[in-house]
């Protein structure tokens, strides 16, 4: 699949050279040199020349190449080459020029280990460090731990060992969600969405099976039932759009039954990603008046209110309200926190440390502006923008019904449950 591997810095200069199957000439290395670094209307991550693909990607001050002459799977080898670098960062921090150079006999053993004959092998960092050190001198293997070692680097389990113990066994789940919206000057939503990620951190003793249950009526965005494709779809319904989840989760059980079942890895993972564009619960309302008053002055009138429950409260709340660049002055006037007009960023800053939920603050103010510069472009008007954090509140709808801890020692476990909803690019037009 893939012939060579190939570390450039930015004069072009090779610092890495792996190759894995015959057929490449010495002058292979100049070719990409010429045709893509010396080259800046090169856009593409994958340039052919004749028989012989190079795939590219930059990070940080340094080129990672791979040369293939198949029909390879270009996803894969982008996959395998963002690898490196993740091996790279795990093993000496940084991924760039001077840790390349002060690190090379550990970077040649690495694809030694992760690449047999061209095609990808185990990747997995707790693998890998099991037999390859730090200092890159390979480590005495006891008869022992050899066997645990193979099956480990060459089973389905890679990412986890069975001799993982804890004194106290806990998960902690997280649940992040951002929280995107665009609505016009009229109060029309005309965009919204949500961006969430489910990170666990497993400190379990053993080989534990978890079972992980989200809402009762959850829908995936390929559901024969999908709300747009029945009619009479459940209300109040949370649907899911691209979903993807850790390679340690089941995906068969949750096509059938939509159960989460995996064995975790160590420590903090990513258990899964997804989108939500239905339903969305907006956590705050905002309503905005902005009257010009000929080419001297603008009055502001902006409402906000909390949605969510008065059980509730957001925190670090701050509404940014753009200003005419000619502004010369600004009077402020609220009703909770404190508002500060900010001539580097042509806005006012109207910060709310808290906000419960369920109440309503308003702000308003006068913008005095220069009349001595006559050839003023009409002023654009920008969105407001708000940013906010708010805990125990989901925008989708998620909720974790039940997470299960089953292990042969039969031992109990403490679970922890965390929502958290952000902003994201949440503006509202006027």
């Amino acid at each position: 699949m893939i012939s060579a591997i190939l570390l450039y810095n930015q004069k072009g200069e090779v610092l890495i050279t792996r190759s894995y199957r015959d057929g490449l000439r010495r002058s292979v290395s100049d070719l990409f040199r010429i045709q893509v670094i010396a080259n800046t209307d090169v856009r593409s991550p994958v340039l052919t020349l004749g028989t012989t693909t190079f795939c590219h990607v930059k990070y940080e001050n340094i080129y990672l190449v791979a040369i293939t002459r198949q029909n390879a799977d270009v996803a894969l080898i982008f996959e395998f080459l963002y690898k490196i670098v993740f091996l790279g960062r795990s093993y000496f921090g940084k991924f760039d020029e001077e840790a390349i150079k002060n690190n090379f006999t550990l970077i040649y053993e690495l694809l030694d280990e992760v690449m047999d004959f061209g095609y990808p092998q185990n990747t997995e960092t707790d693998t890998l460090k099991m037999y390859i050190m730090t200092e890159g001198v390979r480590s005495e293997i006891r008869p022992e731990e050899s066997s645990k070692i193979t099956m480990q680097a060459t089973g389905a389990m890679s990412w986890r060992r069975d001799d993982i113990r804890y004194r106290r066994n806990e998960v902690f789940v997280d649940v992040f969600e951002d929280v995107n919206l665009l609505m016009s000057a009229a109060g029309v939503v005309l965009r919204a969405d949500v961006a969430g990620q489910i990170i666990l951190r497993a400190y379990l003793s053993g080989m534990p099976e978890c079972k992980f249950g989200l809402n009762d009526q959850m829908m995936i965005d390929n559901d024969e039932n999908h709300p747009r494709k029945t009619a009479n779809a459940a209300a109040g319904s949370v649907t899911l759009e691209d979903c993807q989840f850790h390679q340690c989760v089941r995906l068969g059980r949750f096509d059938v039954d939509r159960t989460i079942s995996f064995i975790p890895p160590d420590g903090e993972f990513e258990l899964m990603k997804y989108r939500a564009t239905e339903n969305i619960n907006l956590p705050f309302s905002v309503h905005v008046l902005v009257n010009e008053i000929g080419k001297s002055k603008v009055e502001y009138q902006i409402a906000v209110k909390a949605t969510f429950s008065s059980k509730l409260f957001a925190t670090n709340v701050l509404l940014k309200i753009p200003t005419p660049l000619n502004t010369a002055s600004v009077n402020t006037r609220v009703t909770q926190g404190k508002a500060k007009y900010e001539p580097s960023e042509n806005a006012i800053n109207w910060k709310i440390t808290r906000f419960s939920g369920g109440a309503e603050y308003v702000f308003s103010a006068d913008a005095e502006l220069l009349s001595s510069m006559t050839t003023t472009k009409a002023w654009s008007r920008p969105p407001v923008s708000l940013n906010f954090t708010l805990m125990m509140f989901t925008s989708s709808g998620l909720l974790v019904r039940y997470l299960k801890v089953f292990e042969k020692s039969n031992y109990s476990s403490v679970k922890w449950v965390r929502y958290v909803v952000r902003a994201g690019n949440y503006e509202i037009r006027f």
